[in-house]
Parts: structure tokens; C-alpha cells; sequence
């Protein structure tokens, strides 16, 4: 954060200091009480009973107050501003720090694909740059004041998730971040208990280009049925494609599998790229061209990006390939499960596993309300539609998958457990040495978790 006075905090949101000095400079800011992990923090405080004891650690603290307290109860350790309305204070302080730095500041959202794509534009230009970004898939709207005041003086690029938990969440990011280039990734179906229906969620997603100022540019996976859904006539800034078709700037063809990464060609511009990047399946060149994009939009060249996404590091946990039991192969996908991300891992086990028995293991989607039913039926459609030689779901919701693919006329051996015990005892009896498993569930799923962990020997893609 770049420092500020606690007199220039009294200008920037119209308060009052009613104990303290003007003279102490602000380096943190929270405006919840367990969010104060250091001295200096300055604290907007929505609750009017606080428990003072709690701040003594944090010596000097500067408290930002719309209640009115006896300065007898106060210790003399906490700066105490008094302002009319907090809401409002909060909103100009926010305002006022994100104003002092121009910078390029890029948005991601989508249902997969994000933490990944994140990550490979923090990857492409870092080599050159300083960047900030967040940590791993850490994207709630409550870490996104943390997130804005890590931005400092030596901040070049910035690089946000902007996830989806309910409507409002993206463009409650904007109000904090001020994007310049934001990307949507792909749209799937999730978090419908709180967007209710996927056109809801759809325009959750679609927030993106709210957010995104005049002039700012908008990347979109065009390729996706449900971007192609959005409504962008009312974009003002620049728009660029991303995708197969011809109409994409940055147009991606000859995608093949190598030994541990995809191959693809991406053209643009009149010229044609050979790229590759570590990690399998198709979904992973999508999220490579858009970081390539969005980095070439800051100023990095084609071939430069390319080039240093040769030495990104896969996700932990994401389409991982682990030697498993019984000299078996094991897909690691336990970071998180939706159908559109189902479907991609899918496509990798028919493709890494050809000429291989394939055992898919899902778990339960959550975050569905009641639209639990129809996207576990939607899951077992996606079984149904691929080479899969066993399926085992685990957990009471994902039994449905299995039920709903046999009853589509699916004839392969289907079944359906509530814990990784009975799930395991299976597996050790089907699984072989021409055995290749992927498992798929969701970072939060213990059960999953401690299945994926039983049935790996050791990490290292096979020879």
C-alpha cells in the first residue's frame, strides 16, 4: 500500500479526528475486525460495539466510525475518526486509492478457467514486470480491499479474479479494481442457488462489461455457446475474439496432444504462432491464447508470451497425471467440478487414455440449489456422450449421474457410492496396470480428496 496520512485520510472521506494524531501514516486498511493483522491498519467500523481489548496489539490503529463513543472508553492507543456516514467514507477511501495509479489492471472471470489463465498472465509477465495478483483461486468480495492496497508505487500490471457467487459480485469487483482489460473464459452453470436460472447467471457473468471503462478492452472465448448469448452491442471499448472461428483476432487452430502439454498454432494479425503449454486437453490452449492475449494488449509480443508459457507450472490438482496403484495412471482433477469443466476432463482421459480401460470418478457439483437435480442429469448426458469403460460417482447427489446415464441406454458398468471407503475397496479389486482413472471433484471434498491421495503412488508423468 502506498502510505497516507491520517490528515490526508480526514480530507479524502470528510471526517472528524476526535482522538489521536494527524501525524501517523496509514499502510493497511480493513474493514473488518479479524481482516487487522498489523499496526497502521486503518479500520472501517460497521458494528458499533467493539471489544477495544482486541486492538491493543495493533498499536497504532486507526478506527473509521459513524457511532459515537465516550473517548473514556477508548484507548489511547486507537485514532478515532468520526464521520457521518461509513458506507460513504469507505467508498471514497476505496475510490481515492485506486485514482492515484495508472496502471493496466486485468479482470478474469468465468465458471473454469480463470485461476489457470490468471495465473499464466502473472506467469508471461513477471519476467519483465512487477505484478500483483490474486493468490490462487482467494476471490471473494471480501479480500478484494487486500487485494486493491497491495497495489504500491512498484506495481506495474495488476491481475484479479472477479468470481461469480451471486449477481452484483462482478461488478462489485469493478468498484474496487477499475478494469482495463477484462476476460470472460467461458460460461457453464453454476452457482444457481443464488443466480437462480443460468440466463441469472449469465448476466452475472455479462457484469463484466459494465465494469470495464470506455476504452477498455473486453476478451471473450467466443467459442462458448453461452458467450455468444451475451448482449454486447452496448461495449463501447475494444473487443477482441478469441476462438476457432475466423472472425477471431487471435484464432486458434492444429491443437494436438504432446507428451505432458498441448501443441496449438495461434494467428493473428496476418501471422501464424506454433505454441505450447504444459498441461492436457483443449480447454487448457484456450486459457493459454487468452493470456497470450491479454498480455500482447499490455505490450508483450506474441512470440515473447509463447515463449514463457513453455515454463508454466500446471495447477496443483488440475488434470495432474500421477503414476496410482497397481501400476495404473491417475488424473488428478479434484480443484473444482462443473459440467463445463466435467466435460473437459472427460476429453482428456479419452484422449491420454486411449487403448486404456477408462474409470471416471465423480463427485457431488455443488452450489446448485435447486437446480441440483438437472445439472447432475446434464452430467451423466456428458458420461453418456464420451468413450468412459467405468463409471463411479461418489456422494448421495452424484449417484444421480450414473442413474440418469443408464437410463439413457449407457452399458458400461455404473456405480454408486457415499464415501471414498467403499468407493476404494472397488477400485483396488478394477483397477490394473491398463488402467488409466480420473477423478474429478471439488477442492473443498474431503472424501474426494482422500481418494485421489490412495490412489496415487507418486507424482511424475509416466515415461
Amino acid at each position: 500500500m502506498r502510505p497516507l496520512s491520517v490528515n490526508q485520510l480526514l480530507t479524502v472521506i470528510g471526517g472528524e479526528l476526535e482522538q489521536g494524531s494527524k501525524d501517523i501514516l496509514i499502510r493497511y486498511g480493513a474493514y473488518r475486525l479479524k481482516q487487522v493483522k498489523e499496526a497502521n491498519t486503518v479500520l472501517f467500523l460497521y458494528r458499533r460495539i467493539i471489544n477495544w481489548d482486541r486492538v491493543k496489539d495493533f498499536s497504532p490503529i486507526i478506527v473509521v466510525t459513524e457511532w459515537k463513543y465516550s473517548l473514556k472508553d477508548v484507548p489511547k492507543n486507537v485514532v478515532l475518526i468520526k464521520v457521518d456516514n461509513l458506507q460513504v467514507a469507505y467508498w471514497r477511501f476505496v475510490y481515492y486509492y485506486r485514482g492515484q495509479f495508472n496502471l493496466p489492471v486485468i479482470a478474469i472471470t468465468g465458471t473454469s478457467g480463470k485461476t489457470t489463465t490468471k495465473e499464466m498472465i502473472k506467469h508471461i509477465l513477471s519476467e519483465d514486470k512487477k505484478v500483483i495478483a490474486t493468490h490462487l483461486s482467494t476471490n471473494s468480495r471480501t479480500a478484494n480491499l487486500q487485494y486493491l492496497l497491495s497495489i504500491d508505487d512498484k506495481t506495474e500490471v495488476a491481475v484479479f479474479e472477479t468470481a461469480v457467487g451471486s449477481p452484483g459480485d462482478v461488478l462489485k469487483a469493478g468498484e474496487y479494481f477499475k478494469p482495463t482489460i477484462g476476460i470472460i473464459t467461458n460460461i457453464g452453470a453454476h452457482h444457481l442457488n443464488y443466480c437462480k436460472t443460468l440466463e441469472g447467471y449469465i448476466e452475472a457473468k455479462a457484469e463484466m462489461l459494465q465494469i470495464l471503462k470506455q476504452g477498455g478492452t473486453l476478451i471473450l472465448n467466443v467459442d462458448d455457446a453461452n458467450i455468444r448469448k451475451l448482449n454486447t452491442t452496448p461495449f463501447l471499448g475494444k473487443m477482441i475474439k478469441i476462438g476457432k472461428q475466423d472472425v477471431c483476432q487471435y484464432k486458434i487452430s492444429n491443437i494436438r496432444y504432446g507428451r505432458e502439454g498441448m501443441h496449438f498454432i495461434v494467428s493473428h494479425g496476418g501471422n501464424q504462432y506454433e505454441g505450447y503449454i504444459p498441461g492436457f486437453g483443449e480447454h487448457q490452449v484456450y486459457n493459454a491464447v487468452a493470456a497470450i492475449a491479454a498480455a500482447h494488449q499490455t505490450g508483450v509480443s506474441i512470440p515473447s508470451a509463447i515463449t514463457r508459457l513453455t515454463t508454466f507450472r500446471k495447477m496443483n490438482k488440475q488434470l495432474q497425471l500421477f503414476k496410482g496403484i497397481h501400476s495404473s495412471l491417475i488424473l488428478d482433477d479434484t480443484w473444482s467440478i462443473t459440467t463445463t469443466s466435467l466435460e473437459a476432463a472427460i476429453k482428456v482421459l479419452e484422449s491420454v487414455g486411449k487403448d486404456k480401460k477408462k474409470i471416471a470418478i465423480i463427485g457431488t457439483i455443488t452450489d446448485l440449489g435447486s437446480w441440483g437435480y438437472r445439472i447432475h442429469e446434464q452430467a451423466g448426458e456428458i458420461i453418456y456422450r464420451h468413450d468412459v469403460d467405468v463409471l463411479v460417482t461418489v456422494g448421495e447427489h452424484a449417484r444421480i449421474i450414473g442413474e440418469h446415464a443408464k437410463k439413457l441406454g449407457l452399458s458400461i458398468p455404473i456405480y454408486g457410492f457415499n464415501n471414498s471407503i467403499l468407493a476404494y475397496e472397488l477400485l483396488e479389486k478394477i483397477i490394473d496396470e491398463r488402467t488409466i482413472v480420473l477423478i474429478k471433484g471439488d477442492m473443498y471434498s474431503e472424501t474426494m480428496r482422500e481418494l485421489a491421495s490412495k490412489l496415487k503412488k507418486k507424482k511424475s508423468p509416466p515415461s
